[in-house]
């Protein structure tokens, strides 16, 4: 399964308690302080495509700081905890709605701290206390819940109707696999594959009042929005390719008219399934919408190479 947004609880570590301890033949206390809880950080990795490992209820915490020792040893500090998402990765702060930006794979971007270790009782050794039994708890942390928001999933969206043929586009373009089938919403989650270096997202199709919330519209909408160019797909065997991109780009429009703006060519699909003249009328009708038009089959092999030159740019 897809997921570009996911909410996560962090905690770091708590801090170790300090020690009590004294040396041998009452030389005067010797308990040492407490090792330091372990921060937690996010970081980018490219090889992330998405955020489903990190489904489910539970919390991402380090180990805590370890007890202080005898003869004044400090407790060991915890490691710290690095939790690796995907570049373009939005992290909010659920409580504060302060947010950070992921957008390398360098950048350590702290978003818990561990605990510090609290002291033992040679700490609090003075000429009027040399046989001290105090000591300090190590730092408890808190948790502290993050939204993470895929902002960019792909180079290129494949949109449409359902059963316009973007699940199988994707998987000859691609190595995707992704399942089809000749029914609608066979896809319920975007399905990413590469082509060259650019990485294509095959959307769930769309229906007419997808913006109002019909056929998980809100959902498959908010996945356009994170791809810059669009593939708008129509088959050559739709029964109004003109009705068929008008209501698609409606939705889009309604929803937010920014995923109107966005580049897009539109792929006439399925052209196996229709004589040549059918395929340049349903040109004709689709020219007056000024969007470049390329007539696709996956039997064509250099339709096929035109669009794949198109996607590695």
């Amino acid at each position: 399964m897809f997921v570009d947004e996911v909410i996560i609880t962090v905690q770091g570590g708590n801090g170790g308690s300090g020690a009590v301890a004294f040396f041998p033949m009452k030389k005067g206390p010797c308990g040492g302080q407490g090792g330091d809880g372990g921060n937690v950080f996010i970081k980018g990795n490219d090889q992330m495509a998405d955020l489903h490992q990190y489904m489910g209820e539970r919390i991402l915490k380090p180990s805590d700081g370890e007890p202080g020792e005898t003869f004044n040893r400090q407790g060991k500090d915890s490691e710290d905890l690095i939790i690796p998402v995907p570049v373009g990765t939005q992290v909010e702060n659920t409580k504060t709605g302060a947010v950070i930006e992921v957008l390398d794979t360098s950048t350590l971007h702290i978003v818990a701290e561990g605990g510090k270790g609290g002291l033992g009782n040679a700490s609090f050794s003075s000429s009027t206390n040399q046989v001290p039994r105090e000591y300090e708890s190590g730092i408890k942390t808190k948790k502290t819940k993050y939204r993470l928001v895929l902002k960019l999933i792909a180079d290129y969206g494949l949109i449409g109707i359902p059963s316009a043929g973007k699940s199988t586009l994707l998987n000859e373009l691609t190595n995707a696999q992704v399942k089809t089938a000749m029914y609608a919403f066979t896809t319920l989650e975007p399905n990413l594959g590469v082509c060259g270096k650019k990485v294509i997202a095959d959307i769930p199709g769309l229906i007419e009042g997808a913006s109002r919330g019909k056929g998980l519209g809100f959902k498959f909408l908010k996945h356009i929005e994170k791809v810059p160019f669009l593939l708008h797909c129509i088959a050559c065997d739709s029964q109004d390719v003109v009705q068929e991109y008008e209501t698609i780009m409606k939705e889009l429009a309604a929803y937010n008219p920014e995923l109107a703006e966005k580049e897009q060519v539109i792929l006439l699909t399925k052209t196996d399934l229709v004589d040549e003249q059918k395929v340049k009328d349903l040109q004709k009708l689709l020219k007056k919408f000024g969007k470049e038009i390329l007539p696709l089959s996956i039997y064509n092999p250099d339709q096929m190479e035109q669009l794949k030159n198109l996607i590695r740019g």
